[in-house]
Parts: structure tokens; sequence; C-alpha cells
């Protein structure tokens, strides 16, 4: 009975988990007032970007772009508006002028077209220009109506000015601190060849920076991204209201592009749990049935019979008399019978 109640529990948390990332990425009853997303140059956030456009443009929310980075305009979005080099302030006001009017009534029945998303290609230059104001810019271009998804750059160095002090938190620390969920990027190909390494107790690969050699970074190449299809890890934290945080790794597999010059509409990719995949589910099998230790594999019957069960606890154990109280409260004493090669002394015999 316990076993199988855990085994239910842990099919509904794992549900619960699945169901908190597609509420995430779907925009819905604001599960995320700021999504930071962490990636690098082996794994960038465009296919997780790409997934957050598609879903809200079948939302029918409003998608605005707001670029530090990026020169044209990305497909499907509805609002582009360039912030490199400009004053931040300007900035705030054409931002929040195109969010749509908030109404407490529709946001009450959770209308998708009362709803927008930001999405900021990178906090990184905004991290080094002015990283005193990137806490006051964030807080205050929030709204009720708006789900902000910010990219940074795990790899890319942020140059800290002169001014400033040494003993004021990182920007990146702070980011992580104002973040209610935090989406880790990673490829598939790599965490499969990590597991790979695991597997056979092997030190595990890296790639990019971590390999720590000189010369020119190589990508993924053709073989990487057919056997891994594509796909993105998502290592989500969650940080729900009572303040109890979800952790949890999940795979996005994106949807595939539309043929050259057909109108398709917006298309969104396949999210499973990361246990969910062959390369995973093998490694944690029997991880959530209650804590026993699984049996080692044999070609022998460890198991015992019913009749070796009973014989076995027919037994009477060595100086079993010896565990009883005989008399006087002895019990526990040790029992010894001298032999005949036994001194006998009696000064021992007296301690």
């Amino acid at each position: 009975m316990a076993l199988s109640n855990n085994i239910s529990n842990n099919v509904h948390s794992r549900s619960h988990s699945l169901l908190l990332l597609q509420k995430l990425l779907n925009l819905r009853d604001g599960a995320s007032p700021l999504t930071l997303v962490l990636d690098s140059l082996e794994r960038t956030a465009q296919p997780v970007l790409a997934e957050f456009i598609s879903r809200a443009k079948i939302s029918r929310a409003k998608v605005i772009f707001l670029s530090f980075a990026t020169l044209k305009k990305p497909k499907d979005v509805d609002v582009f508006i360039k912030a490199a080099g400009r004053d931040l302030k300007t900035v705030r006001t054409e931002l929040v002028g195109q969010y749509p009017s908030y109404d407490s009534v529709a946001a009450a029945r959770d209308r998708p077209s009362q709803r927008a998303v930001v999405i900021i290609d990178s906090l990184n230059a905004l991290a080094s220009s002015s990283p005193q104001s990137l806490a006051t810019f964030l807080t205050s271009i929030t709204s009720p109506a708006v789900s902000l998804v910010s990219v940074y750059h795990t790899d890319v160095p942020v140059i800290l000015p002169r001014s400033w002090n040494e003993y004021e938190p990182h920007p990146f620390t702070i980011l992580c601190h104002l973040a209610t969920a935090i989406l880790r990027l990673s490829s598939l190909q790599q965490e499969m060849e990590r597991q790979r390494a695991r597997n056979r107790s092997l030190v595990e690969p890296e790639w990019g920076l971590k390999e720590d050699r000189e010369g020119v970074l190589v990508g993924l190449g053709k073989r990487s991204k057919e056997e891994g299809n594509g796909g993105v890890v998502i290592g989500m934290e969650l940080r729900r209201r009572s303040g109890r945080t979800v952790d949890e790794k999940f795979i996005l597999i994106p949807a595939q592009p539309a043929p050259a010059g057909a109108a398709a509409p917006a298309r969104t990719g396949k999210v499973i749990l990361l246990t969910d995949h062959p390369m995973f589910s093998a490694f944690v099998e029997g991880a959530g049935d209650g804590g026993g230790e699984a049996e080692p594999e044999s070609s022998f019957n460890l198991g015992l019979t019913e009749k070796q069960r009973k014989d076995r606890e027919g037994i009477v154990l060595p100086y079993f008399d010896a565990q009883t109280d005989i008399g006087g409260g002895d019990g526990g004493r040790i029992l010894y019978e001298m032999g005949r090669e036994d001194d006998f002394d009696d000064e021992e015999d007296e301690i």
C-alpha cells in the first residue's frame, strides 16, 4: 500500500511540474511576472523565445520585443523597440505606451487578448552600462497584464564601471533575486553525452569555454543536431507565491519550421520531462518507488522460500541465554566457562 501511494505521489508531482511549465510558456494566470532565461554559446535561447512567441500568437497576446542586440524585427513580433544606446527613461515611456489596457474583470477571466509579453533579447549590455539602474528599470516596466521574458548570456563577461562598489551584489545576483522563474538551458545532445559518461563512471565531457582550450570555439555539428533533434534541456526553477520552489528538468523539441512560402499558422513544440527520455529514464528508474533498494541482478535466486524463512527464525543464536534476565538483574552478563588451559587469577576474579 505504501509503495503504491509513493508511486502515485511521484506521478502526480511529475504531472504537476509539467503543468507548471506549460502555464509558464502559455502566459496563463500570471505564472511568472519576470522569467530569466540563461543561455550560452552552446545552447542559445532562440528556440525557447520562439516557443514563447508562438504560444502568445495562438492565444492572441501582444508580443513586444525590446532589443539591446537584435538588429531586425523577428518573425511574429507585434512591436519592435530598439533600446541600445538610448536613455532608459525614454525607452520605458515608449515601452509602457505599448502595453494593453489592464482590465481587472478581463484579468479575472484570464483573457489572453488583454495580456502582453515583453521579450528582452539580452540583459548583459544593460548590466555593463547601467548596473545601478538594472533593478529599477525592470521593476518599473512590470505590470499585472505583462509578463517579462529576459535573456542573460552566462558566458558573456559583464564589464562593470569603475564607479561600481565592490561590496554591492553582482548584476547577475540581482537578476536571480528579482526573477520569479529561472530557465537554465543546455543542449540535449551534450546532456546525453554526459549521461553516457556517468553510466560508464567516466569523467563528464565539457564544451565551449569550459574546455579551457585555446583557439576557435566550434559549435554543434550536424551529427549532434540529428541525434538530439535540436532539443533543448530546460532546468526550471519556479518560485511560487507561497515561497515554495519547484525544480524540474524538461526537454523542449522545437516545432519544425513551415515550408518556404507557406502561410502556416504558428505551431508549438513538444515539452516532456527529462526522465521520460529513453536515455535518462533508465538512469532514474526506481528512484521514486518509496526509497526501497533494488535487488542486485544475479543468475541465482537470492530470495528465501517460506520453509527457509521458518527454519531461519527457529535458529537459536550462540549465547542467547545471556540476553535474558537470570535473576537479580544479571541480564546481559557474559557467560564464560573456564577450560583446562586457562590460568585462574584470584585478583581478576575479585575485579
